[in-house]
């Protein structure tokens, strides 16, 4: 076998050493676990100086001349892949860590610092360490070995490594270093006599642009105009308007070829760039006003600012031209709003707000298979939350997504004091609902001080206030509010159970019937069949509606009608409620009417913000739709993780992707495809639906298992997968499929 490696080529060293595997029954080599993570992250030897990645060298980390990849935790996690190839993957049934003070020791299979021993576990993701207590800057070694339902034990993984902080601390999120990319235009043009623009193709946040410039006497002075939008006559637009930014920028030129560097200012507050990476402004167009010079001679290059990302970890495409541009802006989107290392609001104020970070993080997961950004951004917020009443409450809902997507209890074990005053049960009335805005409770400096606020705080329900379809905002009982409420109890008793907390498991379950109870009696309108706004108004808003029926609130009888007025309303909200919109939408299984709203080329739509120029997710619909908006807002990006986790239909079910649904709602597609990135591996999947044939092709990582759920065709339903006809569930119009393990599967519904 190994002679075989050396002489044959990659593609066909796989067909053979699958072939090899299933004549033989071998498998242990496969079965080596991969992509081993410690604090949730795969590059632990990561290190860059200023920003730009540098070849590992410990000692120049360990003594801060680079920046580097630090475990801050007394107690980190460890996670790993198992491969999978066409003949299945593996289920693990045990595994064996070893952790080690020197690569020598570890390799000699000589666990001085933790040896777990064999552990009978299927968990390959969170596991704790448990070994002697780690000392700070130090660097440590370790690797792991499986063993799969045959009792077969698999080799040791490779080495990976870590680095402890000066100081270890109880909890806290390692990250990577922010990262500078140097970015070179897609064109240069002279426009028009001593005008050049270049085009970048992307806006991104910038911290530096280098210009190579020539000058045959040194008489003249080029004005630089950065941008990130351009006025019909392909100049940079000067006043572009809002917070959309522009930047100019003098550089009297000297005899000669030289290169000159523009160091850019940022005006505002928020959040501070690191003094490895210097300030940054988004642009996406250079124009240089009285030069000489020739495009083909002319050299632009500007250094993007991004926390590491891995393009490649993710695809989407489908028979929909304008879904896929939608979905490369709101992919993109991630990308770009990463400047700060955490999940902001935008440029304008580059605050963290929690609103963002529900939508930065669930799209992130699309995306990209790193979790030390959303998990960060949702932690920060735990201690330092906005004025919104829903963004106090939405930090229950992004911790039980952090649980769900990464498989580490972790951070709801250290935050559950706190994740249990956001729920703001203190503000409860007689009725067992909420009322929160212009309450005397907001007073008690005891209530306040265990949400960590010291100011007040006020309902939100949309923003900007004329995106909330005429929502009575009054200081009455609100149903967004307590939607909002009603998941937050359901979700603890999540979370108390994954803690084996029992006594608050019942406890917020039963409070949590007690809501629904008293939510459907005070704000069902049995007339029209709706939800109103409060328990002062008969006003219905759209809003009303789409939080109960996201969130699970609602009968299923009441569905159809509730769906009735959804459909009415169009998209009567922000860029924001639209996240709510769409889970609302696909929970009622109305994919065709999810689709229009993404692929909508209405002025509020995704598709707008891509016509009127931005290639990064809005703040609004337009820039009609708010004076001073900002084109560069994560909260803006809701199809990226609309579209991977409710019409391509990929989402956990357990923790940690152990279990993970797969529930396609193509609504009128022909085809699409999708790589949907996850902590165990890449899911892909492949559609194509033809008549009353759906067809379908899935990858499923080892040490999973996927129920796939798939669209009924008729009143009976075959299920050829792999050639072999399986029996299947037919149930509401869907078809339930035996569950999947780890493999490769071709699907055949007719």
């Amino acid at each position: 076998m190994k002679y075989l490696l050396n002489i044959i080529s990659h593609r066909s060293f796989l067909f053979l050493f699958v072939i090899y595997c299933g004549v033989s029954g071998f498998s242990q080599e496969v079965n080596v676990p991969i992509q081993l993570r410690c604090d949730l992250l795969l590059q632990t030897d990561y290190q860059s100086m200023h920003g730009f990645a540098v070849p590992t060298e410990w000692k120049a980390a360990m003594s801060g001349k680079h920046e580097c990849v630090r475990i801050l935790t007394q107690t980190p996690s460890f996670g790993w892949n198992i491969p999978c190839c066409e003949s299945g993957a593996t289920m693990q049934t045990a595994y064996q860590i070893i952790v080690a003070s020197t690569e020598a020791k570890l390799k000699e299979n000589k666990g001085d610092v933790w040896d777990s021993g064999k552990v009978e576990s299927t968990q390959s993701s969170g596991i704790i360490y448990d070994g002697k207590p780690l000392v700070g800057n130090h660097l440590y070694f370790w690797k792991v070995k499986i063993w799969d339902e045959k009792q077969t034990e698999s080799s040791y993984s490779d080495v990976a490594v870590f680095l402890t902080d000066k100081e270890l601390q109880k909890h806290a999120t390692a990250r990577y270093p922010l990262q500078k990319q140097q970015e070179m235009p897609v064109y240069i043009q002279n426009v028009k006599n001593k005008v050049l623009v270049a085009d970048f193709g992307k806006a991104a946040f910038c911290g530096q642009l280098y210009l190579t410039l020539t000058s045959d006497n040194g008489q003249d002075t080029v004005l630089v105009h950065t941008g990130e939008a351009m006025t019909s006559e392909g100049c940079v637009n000067r006043k572009p308007g809002g917070n959309i930014r522009y930047g100019r920028y003098r550089i009297p030129l000297r005899p000669g070829t030289h290169t000159y560097q523009i160091q850019f200012r940022h005006s505002g507050g928020g959040i501070k760039m690191p003094d490895y990476i210097g300030e940054v402004v988004p642009f996406r167009y250079v124009e240089l006003e009285n030069y000489q010079g020739s495009a083909d001679k002319t050299l632009l290059v500007r250094n993007a600012v991004y926390y590491p990302y891995k393009d490649e970890a993710s695809y989407f495409e489908c028979s929909d031209s304008i879904l896929n541009q939608v979905w490369e802006l709101c992919k993109y989107s991630v990308k770009a709003t990463s400047f700060t290392g955490q999940f902001i609001d935008g440029d304008r104020e580059r605050l963290p707000y929690e609103g963002d970070n529900y939508i930065g993080q669930l799209t992130a997961y699309c995306v990209d298979d790193e979790y030390n950004l959303p998990r960060y951004s949702h932690e920060y917020s735990i201690t330092h939350p906005t004025w919104p009443t829903e963004w106090i409450q939405i930090s229950v809902m992004t911790a039980w997504l952090d649980y769900l997507y990464t498989g580490d209890l972790r951070s709801i074990r250290y935050y559950y004091d706190d994740l249990k005053a956001k729920c703001l049960m203190d503000f409860e009335t007689e009725n067992g609902l909420i009322i929160v805005s212009g309450t005397e409770k907001q007073k008690n400096p005891q209530i306040m001080a265990k949400i960590h606020h010291k100011k007040s705080i006020k309902d939100i329900i949309d923003w900007p206030v004329t995106e909330r379809d005429g929502y009575v905002v009054d200081n009455a009982c609100k149903s967004v509010i307590n939607a909002y409420y009603y998941r937050d109890l359901i979700l603890m008793s999540k979370m108390a159970k994954a803690l084996n907390n029992e006594e608050d498991e019942l406890f917020y379950r039963k409070k949590a019937a007690q809501v629904k109870k008293s939510f459907q009696r005070l704000f069902w309108d049995r007339k029209n069949k709706r939800y109103r706004d409060s328990d002062n108004t008969e006003h219905a808003s759209l809003h009303a509606n789409i939080f109960p029926l996201a969130f699970g609130l609602m009968d299923e009888k009441d569905k159809v009608p509730v769906m009735k007025y959804i459909r009415s309303k169009g998209m009567a909200c922000s860029v924001y409620a639209a996240q709510f919109l769409l889970e609302a939408v696909y929970s009622a299984e109305d994919g065709n009417y999810g689709l229009s709203l993404m692929n909508s080329t209405d002025d509020r739509s995704w598709y707008n913000m891509i016509r009127e120029g931005s290639t990064v997710s809005m703040e609004a619909w337009g820039n009609k739709y708010k004076g001073n908006q900002d084109w560069n807002h994560i909260w803006g990006a809701a199809p990226g993780n609309i579209i991977m986790r409710e019409l391509i239909g990929v989402k956990p079910v357990s923790p940690g992707w152990n279990k993970f649904q797969i529930k396609p709602q193509l609504g009128e597609l022909k085809w699409a495809k999708a790589k949907v990135p996850t902590i165990k591996g890449a899911v892909t999947v492949e559609y194509n639906q033809t008549g009353e044939t759906f067809l379908m092709r899935v990858k499923v990582p080892g040490n999973t298992e996927a129920e796939v759920i798939l669209p009924a065709k008729k009143d009976i339903n075959k299920v050829n997968i792999n050639g072999q006809l399986v029996k299947t569930t037919l149930k509401g119009g869907k078809v339930f499929l035996p569950v999947l393990r780890g493999g490769v599967y071709r699907i055949v519904l007719n």
